[in-house]
């Protein structure tokens, strides 16, 4: 009788240590294939069901046994928990830690730099290749002045100042209109109370800054000449003189590459000829940096209201107080353009 138990109780043993080793090697053994290119992705758009997540995972090859995963995920119930998002598969995670963490929708964010941008088709696109959000859904969102108006105090035009251009941080699935909400809360964390005071003290308004900053921005790439070329404006505006901003000018006639600005430009009829109308223009145009937008608000104490490209071709500019000096200064520049052949 003895013997038969201890053969018994070793037997179960057995049994228990092998349904141990099975589950082990279902829940825990690492099934997450390994890659030369680091952790893999998987994204689940939003109201995907199980069998479109189980093709992907099939399609990608993420998994070295998709069968065990497809056992685990029913067993925890997965299919009835699927969450949209993109997920990091960190090579050697197991069936179970990778169901619990889709069926959390412990998704990983994307790491998202803006660039600099003119017009809004160009900023839906940059979104869309970066989230699940098309291009179309936000176009039709930017171009929607009750919502906008409504959301963030800003019409289609003034819109784009809210889009910082930069480091971000957001989830895959995130809507258009969570994208913009996102734009909408760094904007705001710009806006310090001590840049709101220098805004003040210009007698502008943050939305102003941004359009002042764009134009700044198109006229020159020299972090140096950013301030002066601020101050310059400023002096304009302070004298009631019409901006006659050629960058401004070249929005109007919808072309940037221009290297020429002739005297038939200037009659375009466009609110954003700032050579016939004074004040600022309606909106940005182009996506202003940090950069030039500190400029705005910190500009050069002077008595400059004229600037020009340098002849030398080294993207300053030379400054002028009287017409006449910016006439020297506009003839060398554009003697410079004739030499090199500079058409229109």
């Amino acid at each position: 009788m003895r013997r038969f138990w201890l053969i018994f109780l070793l037997a179960f043993s057995t049994l228990i240590l092998v349904g141990l080793g099975a589950a082990w090697w279902l829940l825990q053994r690492p099934n997450v294939r390994e890659s030369a290119f680091g952790s893999a992705y998987l994204y689940i758009g939003t109201g995907a069901d199980y069998s479109a997540v189980l093709d992907s995972l099939r399609h990608y090859e993420l998994l070295k046994n998709d069968q065990t995963f497809d056992q685990v995920a029913r067993w925890y119930n997965y299919p009835q928990r699927v969450q949209p998002g993109r997920y990091r598969l960190r090579p050697g995670l197991g069936n179970r830690a990778l169901v619990e963490m889709l069926a959390r929708g412990e998704q990983d964010t994307v790491a998202f730099t803006l660039n600099a941008f003119k017009y809004k088709p160009q900023l839906a696109r940059q979104l869309a290749r970066a989230f699940e959000a098309d291009s179309v859904s936000l176009r039709r969102l930017l171009n929607d002045n009750a919502y906008l108006h409504r959301r963030y105090q800003l019409d289609t035009t003034t819109i784009l100042t809210i889009f910082l251009p930069g480091p971000y941080r957001l989830l895959w699935n995130s809507s258009a209109p969570q994208l913009l909400d996102s734009a909408a809360a760094t904007y705001a964390r710009f806006w310090t109370p001590e840049r709101r005071r220098r805004a003040d003290s210009l007698g502008l308004s943050p939305t102003q800054v941004h359009v002042l900053a764009s134009i700044v921005q198109r006229e020159t790439a020299k972090p140096t000449d950013k301030p002066i070329i601020a101050g310059a404006y400023l002096n304009r505006l302070r004298t009631n003189m019409r901006l006659q901003a050629d960058p401004t000018l070249l929005w109007a006639i919808g072309n940037f590459g221009v290297k020429r600005v002739l005297n038939k430009d200037k009659l375009v009829d466009s609110p954003y000829n700032t050579y016939r109308h004074k004040g600022l223009p309606p909106g940005p145009i182009t996506s202003a940096n940090r950069q030039s937008l500190d400029a705005v608000l910190r500009p050069t104490r002077h008595k400059f209201v004229f600037f020009c490209a340098r002849p030398d071709g080294s993207g300053f500019s030379d400054f002028a107080e009287t017409y006449a000096e910016h006439l020297q200064n506009a003839r060398r520049y554009q003697r410079r353009l004739d030499s090199l052949g500079v058409k229109r």
